[in-house]
């Protein structure tokens, strides 16, 4: 019993089974004993052998058992890493099924822009869009929600990066994520940012001004008086392009009109000019930019501009041009779309989203459209030295949209005189007959009654001193509904606020002002570019005023 004691001692793992294994050695070798009388150390010896037999056997079959646990749990441990993974593909492969299935029915509703879905997400007003299965719920997910709280964002995000901090605030102030916590975070961003802002001095506003941008300088800027004529007055689209990049890095901001001032009504029943407060950053200038001309007249076909505005199928206004040999694009051929695409990128070059004044002259139409009445075969003022034209009520039409978009876009519209006349020299009689013209063929056009007007040549219709009450050609320019009067100033900046209206004096950044700041025989633009890298070395040099 003292070697079974041991046994069980020295092997804490032995079971019951052990324990019987060692009682049945003793057992036989107890009835060896009493069978046989045999010299007893002889009978020890025996003993001592089977019992040394029957231990290396039940140690044998202890370590098969072990190595069978050990395997058994192995195995185990193989069938559970198995399912494992069996079961996170799974899950991975109906994830993907799911994803895929809502970035379809994401891409059919961004396609057809007439669902509901897709204006919702379009307005980007916090509403969260349900893309339908065939129950109308079954695709239902939280990646719509999603996106329309990060469009909501990024909609209030561009407002504040206009300097519109109000409107950012009020976006997501009453949206459906007014209680979300980035929103409420973002709202105290803006309003904190707001207060920072210091009101800009409406009397240092400079205004620039362009004609139609030139594409193709070989066919525009010849040897011949016309070529001559545009080489002096038209600016190059790699110069716009610079000079929008420079203006920019200098901390220019651009500015409408309205925005410098507005008329309210006083509580005598007048009508008052009244300035506004600009905010800006400390150290960004605000600046009016102007075109005139959008017409794209007849004597400009050919000669390396730009044919008409058009909208692309993504209703972005755009332009058509026709090469050198003969090849029709659409694409950035003028100031619009260029700087719009400029504004989208740097959105914080336009203040609260304002963008140029589009000026209009009538008398060959607008927009590279031949509308006017002198084109039409049925009116009594129709021209016989032009050319009829047979789509002149559906380009009326394209024109109404086209200056409806443009309004929306952030441009404002003005006159430019009906037949580009000197608002100076000519009488008051043919400026009445010009005004009403200009009013029947373009302003019908417009969304909105007008009352900006770029003279042409810059020709103002009175000195320095402000309009008077017996200044005729006011009279007749105010009851047409004009408030906003702009002549063309080399000074840098001129703004006169006074009764019912704002005048404004604009600098030419055309081929014949760089040429001067070039050549080092002037140096008025230096406040807004270095010239030196702006100017087209394409002109034809000098460039002189013919």
């Amino acid at each position: 019993m003292r070697e079974k004691n041991v046994g069980r001692g020295s092997d804490p793992d032995l079971d019951i089974q052990d324990i019987d294994i060692d009682d049945a050695v003793l057992e036989d070798a107890t009835h060896e004993e009493e069978a046989d009388d045999a010299d007893p150390e002889e009978m020890e010896r025996l003993y001592e052998e089977r019992l040394a037999a029957r231990r290396a056997e039940r140690q044998a079959r202890h370590r098969a058992r072990v190595r069978r646990a050990w395997f058994y749990r192995i195995l185990a441990a193989f069938i559970l890493i198995d399912l494992i993974l069996l079961l996170v593909v799974g899950v991975r492969a109906l994830s993907g099924k799911l994803s895929s299935g809502k970035r379809g029915e994401t891409q059919e509703s961004v396609l057809n822009t007439g669902s509901a879905a897709s204006d919702e997400a379009n307005a980007g007003d916090g509403t969260a869009v349900a893309a339908s299965g065939e129950s109308g719920s079954e695709a239902e997910t939280e990646a719509a929600p999603q996106d329309a709280r990060t469009t909501l964002f990024a909609k209030a995000d561009r407002l504040a990066a206009m300097y519109d901090y109000d409107a950012a605030a009020e976006t997501l102030a009453n949206s459906d994520y007014k209680e979300d916590p980035e929103a409420l975070s973002r709202i105290e961003e803006y309003q904190a940012t707001a207060a920072t802002m210091v009101a800009a001095d409406n009397s240092e506003i400079t205004h620039v001004f362009f004609h139609i941008l030139t594409v193709d300088t070989e066919r525009a800027f010849t040897d011949d008086k016309q070529g001559k004529d545009f080489n002096q007055v038209m600016t190059t689209i790699p110069e716009f392009e610079k000079i929008l990049q420079q203006m920019y890095e200098r901390g220019y901001v651009l500015v409408g009109l309205h925005d410098i001032a507005e008329v309210q009504k006083q509580d005598d029943g007048t009508e008052k000019m009244v300035s506004k407060k600009i905010m800006l950053p400390e150290g960004k200038k605000p600046f009016v930019m102007s075109e005139d001309d959008v017409c794209y007249y007849e004597y400009m076909e050919g000669r390396g501009f730009a044919d008409k505005m058009v909208l692309d199928e993504n209703g972005k206004l755009k332009l058509q041009y026709t090469d050198a040999a003969g090849n029709v694009s659409i694409g950035d051929y003028d100031i619009v779309p260029i700087l719009d695409n400029f504004i989208e990128e740097h959105p914080d070059f336009s203040y609260r989203g304002a963008k140029a004044i589009m000026a209009f002259t009538g008398y060959n139409g607008v927009l590279g459209y031949r509308t006017d009445e002198t084109y039409d075969a049925s009116s009594p003022n129709y021209d016989p030295k032009n050319t009829a034209n047979p789509n002149i009520e559906a380009d009326r039409e394209t024109v109404k949209t086209l200056m409806k978009v443009l309004v929306e876009d952030g441009y404002e519209l003005a006159s430019h005189s009906w037949g580009h006349i000197n608002f100076t020299n000519r009488s008051l009689a043919d400026l009445t007959r010009d005004t009403d013209r200009w009013e029947r063929n373009v302003e019908t056009l417009m969304p909105e009654p007008c009352d900006i007007i770029l003279y042409p040549f810059g020709a103002d219709i009175g000195d320095w001193h402000p309009y008077s009450a017996d200044n005729e050609k006011f009279q007749m320019l105010e009851k047409a509904g004009f408030r906003y009067f702009c002549n063309v100033d080399s000074t840098q900046a001129w703004t006169q606020i006074s009764g019912d209206s704002l005048r404004q004096g604009r600098r030419n950044l055309d081929g014949y002002r760089l040429w001067k700041d070039y050549c080092g025989e002037d140096s008025k633009l230096s406040d807004l570019m270095d010239v030196q890298s702006v100017f087209d070395t394409r002109r034809p040099t000098p460039i002189e005023w013919g």
